[in-house]
């Protein structure tokens, strides 16, 4: 900003001269012709001239500007209308136009003359011969040319080929010299009606609360003498605490430096005395303080009030005569009905009702110690929004939030409103809301320059505060209604989501992708294996895509917080603080300075990962049946701060999450158990065995198994000769696979300890109905193999209870190759015998199970004749292309999944390889 002040004398006009161009359009209060002419030909006493850059903050600038400048001529009286004008224009200029804005202030015996140009003369305002309708005062554009007909004796708009300029001329009031204030002249019905004389009781409280001094007057108008109450609190006296519509009650007032009100003193009588008070806090010789209260009758407050300049907002009554709603008054209609814009809307209001650089307005949580900002203006809201503060920030009055406070210059008092800190604010105004007796939040104006307020602005900021209250309160409950209904449909779809997975990589993606971006910017999942493992950094995720590896590359480089299984979340300042350090140290090797000393190497951060982590952070314990399984990370960039209600969705969050985590934890590591025991229960790779090849495919029915009652082995007995079995333990699942290894284990002993084929079947027998109530009847087929020098090979089976093994022959021909014999785990006493068989070179021997040949589909069943019209296409086939097919024709007999076990057991012999 440039300023220039020209005592006397005629003004440069600072505008440009070349190319001037007449004034376009121009619009003349009062109807007087050529006023434009008339204010240029009076001499022109004073000038002031400054430019403001086309920023937020040069709108306060410009009204201290012209505050200063009038006030300094002496024109104190028109001050307020000239501020509010130049507000208006300025706004018009820096925030709309976009451009700089000029302000030049002109001093006449007339008056006042001021003119706003910008920069932006294509802009043109829509005027016209007669009056329009520029919309409702209320709303928060389009005011300025209202405001300048409104209160401007006259005013007009001025083009030129590079600026646009609007005037006003504001005339002196015809007031006798030395005259602060006046009021018309009334008749003397309208005059106010005193009792006999007018008495004024003179009141002294000392620094405690009690009355030190009494005089006549008081002593008339109460009937008590000055003996009866000096040394008695006044509050003693009080009928009502407190101006009837404010919140500041007789004690909080005899603690003001200056304050005028309303309240009930009980006199003599018992009756209730209405008395307007003037109450001024003073020091004695002795440096005490106190306070002077001069009281009149409620009526007679004329003789004491001191008479305020209404305000255009401050009228309680429509054109129409129709009372207005004091917070409607304040507010202006429509109110927002939203309540971030009715609290943005309010600090604005405060802020220009105070002429203020800045304002703030805060809500009480519902415990009522701390206080968190929720609107601000003039303040760097980024960092401000959804900041906390304590309710009782120190000892005594200025240290309540609860309490009315005036700090006159705050690098007096470092500290004192923490909120301001490093803003430039030297003088803050506070006031609480309050519902019911029940604090609810506090209002806030603060200024550049010290000593801006005293104890009048914070009356006038406490009524502003009263009439809003209500409203504010009421919307933030219909606000946290809202938030709790979408939180608790949050937690729904969350739980789901949850519950719908048992993989804890999934789960892990899930609780970020939930957390991301509804709660915050970005997250980090820390998950603890036992007790006596550290965190590890298992999950990172970011909205923005591309700072995901570098946020993660931070967090890997620090130590992961301390797994405190405390609920609730609190604050970690530990990625702040490397990415501080990365960014300070990638910023100076960029201008060539090399690496401080006192800053270690190590995290290769950009700048950007420094700034997604440069808010705050909070860490949620994940803790399930007792214990802490993880951590829940959640972080906002550029100094913002989390609000209450998220970080307590978050904390429900991270419960379910917590569960679910340790659920599929716990699934992880019984199915790998499960899959242990299972593959112990398979045989290992099958044997090579020369002149036949042998192919095995092997399904277990239901989801996570590997083995189930179907089963098959092929191992050798001794030298050229090799034991096979294909078995059947009625049910599936583990009980089933536990008669299954039970068998198969068995028959491998057995046959190795030199017994055939019968007795290794009889005594599998009696150890399953050793079993007792756990044993499971089998069918089984089991045989030796002996491979033969002339290509063939000979088989000896047993067939107890089992599907019969079909044997396919060069010419396509199929047929039985064994006779059925009695299952087993039934009957103590089985006589079973061998079979021998003879497979030729090109013979198949097929054997399978009942999940094969029992494949349904509706009424209709695969069978053994399906099987072995399968079979005999099969011809010429390998052994692996032969159970190829057949798991293929059973798996398109049915559209469903198959539902029992099926085991496939090929064997062929393919004759002698001859040169």
């Amino acid at each position: 900003m440039t300023t220039g002040l020209h005592p006397g004398g005629q003004p440069q006009d600072p505008r440009p001269t070349g190319n001037q161009a007449l004034p376009r359009q121009e619009r003349v209060g009062h109807g007087a012709p050529h006023a434009d002419n008339r204010t240029r030909s009076a001499v022109i006493t004073a000038r002031a001239a400054a430019s403001f850059d086309p920023v937020g903050r040069s709108v306060a600038t410009a009204r201290s500007f012209v505050r200063d400048t009038l006030q300094g001529w002496g024109f104190a009286d028109i001050v307020d209308d000239a501020v509010v004008l130049t507000s208006e224009l300025v706004t018009n200029a820096v925030v709309h136009a976009g451009t700089s804005a000029d302000v030049l202030c002109l001093r006449s015996d007339e008056g006042v003359r001021i003119e706003v140009a910008d920069r932006y003369p294509e802009r043109e305002i829509p005027l016209q011969a007669t009056a329009v309708n520029m919309g409702s005062p209320d709303r928060e554009g389009g005011r300025g040319l209202q405001l300048c007909a409104a209160l401007a004796g006259r005013w007009g708009v001025d083009y030129s080929p590079t600026h646009k300029q609007v005037w006003f001329h504001l005339d002196l009031p015809d007031r006798p010299v030395g005259t602060r204030t006046a009021g018309p002249s009334l008749p003397a019905h309208l005059l106010p009606l005193a009792d006999g004389r007018v008495r004024v009781a003179v009141i002294q409280i000392d620094r405690a609360g009690a009355i030190s001094a009494w005089n006549e007057d008081a002593e008339d108008l109460f009937g008590y003498a000055a003996e009866q109450v000096i040394g008695k609190p006044l509050t003693d006296l009080a009928a009502w605490p407190h101006t009837p519509g404010t919140s500041t009650g007789i004690v909080e007032a005899l603690q003001l430096s200056r304050w005028e009100g309303t309240y009930g003193l009980r006199a003599a009588s018992g009756r209730v005395t209405p008395v307007y008070a003037s109450h001024l806090r003073v020091r004695d010789t002795g440096g005490e303080p106190s306070t002077v209260c001069l009281l009149v009758r409620d009526h007679e407050r004329a003789v004491l009030q001191t008479p305020l300049r209404a305000s255009s907002t401050d009228t309680t009554t429509s054109s129409e005569g129709q009372a207005t709603d004091p917070f409607e008054v304040f507010i202006g209609s429509p109110a927002p009905d939203d309540l971030d814009g009715l609290l943005q809307r309010t600090v604005e209001r405060a802020r220009d009702m105070l002429d203020g650089d800045s304002a703030f307005l805060l809500l009480a949580t519902d415990d009522e110690t701390e206080l968190e900002v929720r609107a601000s203006t003039g303040l760097p809201s980024a960092r401000q929004r959804f900041a906390r503060v304590p309710v009782e920030a120190g000892p005594g009055r200025y240290g309540s939030a609860r309490m009315p406070a005036v700090h006159e210059d705050l690098t007096v008092v470092p500290g004192a409103v923490p909120l301001l800190a490093g803003t430039g604010m030297r003088s803050v105004v506070t006031v609480p809301l309050k519902v019911e007796g029940r604090l609810t939040g506090s209002l806030g104006v603060a200024a550049e320059g010290p000593y801006r307020y005293s104890n009048e602005e914070a009356l006038r900021l406490q009524f502003a505060a009263d009439r809003i209250a209500l409203a504010v309160e009421s919307a933030r409950l219909g606000e946290l209604e809202r938030l709790r209904r979408g939180s608790l449909s949050f937690l729904v779809e969350a739980s789901d989501l949850l519950a719908g997975t048992l993989d804890r990589d999934q789960t892990l993606a899930l609780m970020a992708q939930m957390t991301v971006p509804t709660l915050a910017t970005w997250c980090a999942v820390y998950t603890i294996a036992d007790q006596a493992s550290d965190p590890y950094l298992s999950y990172v995720l970011h909205e923005d895509e591309e700072r995901i590896d570098g946020l993660k590359a931070l967090l890997s480089k620090i130590a992961p917080p301390d797994p405190v299984p405390t609920p609730g979340a609190r604050v970690w300042a530990a990625p702040g603080e490397a990415a501080h350090q990365a960014a300070l140290r990638t910023s100076m090797r960029s201008l060539g300075l090399g690496e401080p000393a006192s800053i270690t190497s190590g995290i290769g951060t950009t700048l950007a990962t420094a700034a997604a982590v440069g808010g705050e952070t909070v860490v949620l314990p994940l803790v399930a049946r007792n214990r802490v399984i993880g951590m829940l990370t959640l972080g906002k960039p550029s100094d913002e701060h989390f609000r209450q209600e998220i970080l307590e969705l978050a904390e429900d969050l991270s419960r379910r999450a917590a569960l679910a985590l340790d659920n599929a934890r716990l699934y992880s590591e019984r199915t790998a158990i499960s899959q242990s025991l299972q593959r112990s229960l398979l045989p290992p790779d099958l044997p090579h065995i020369d002149g036949v090849e042998v192919e095995v495919i092997y399904r277990a029915a239901g989801e996570g198994n590997e083995v189930g009652g179907d089963f098959y082995d092929l191992f050798p007995i001794r030298d050229g000769v090799y034991g096979f079995a294909i078995g059947d333990v009625c049910g599936t699942g583990p009980e089933a696979a536990a008669v299954t290894g039970l068998a198969r284990h068995a028959l491998r002993l057995l046959a190795r300890e030199g017994f055939g084929g019968p007795a290794v079947l009889e005594r599998l027998n009696s150890a399953i109905l050793d079993e007792g109530a756990r044993s499971r009847f089998l069918t089984l087929l089991y045989g030796e193999l002996w491979p033969q020098e002339d290509g063939s090979a000979m088989l000896k089976v047993v067939c107890a209870g089992h599907p019969l093994p079909l044997r396919l022959r060069q010419d396509g021909t199929v047929e039985a190759a064994a006779e059925p014999q009695p299952l087993l785990g039934v009957m103590e006493d089985l006589e079973l015998y061998e079979q021998t068989i003879t497979l030729d070179p090109g013979d198949v021997l097929l054997c399978v199970t009942d999940g094969v040949t029992e494949r349904r589909e509706g009424t209709r069943m695969l069978g053994d004749d399906g099987l072995a019209d399968v079979l005999t296409t099969c011809t010429g086939l390998t052994a692996g292309a032969v159970a190829a097919r057949i798991m293929r024709a059973v798996e398109r007999f049915a559209s469903d999944a198959p539902s029992d076990d099926m085991a496939i057991l090929a064997m062929r012999v393919p004759g002698l390889q001859r040169d």
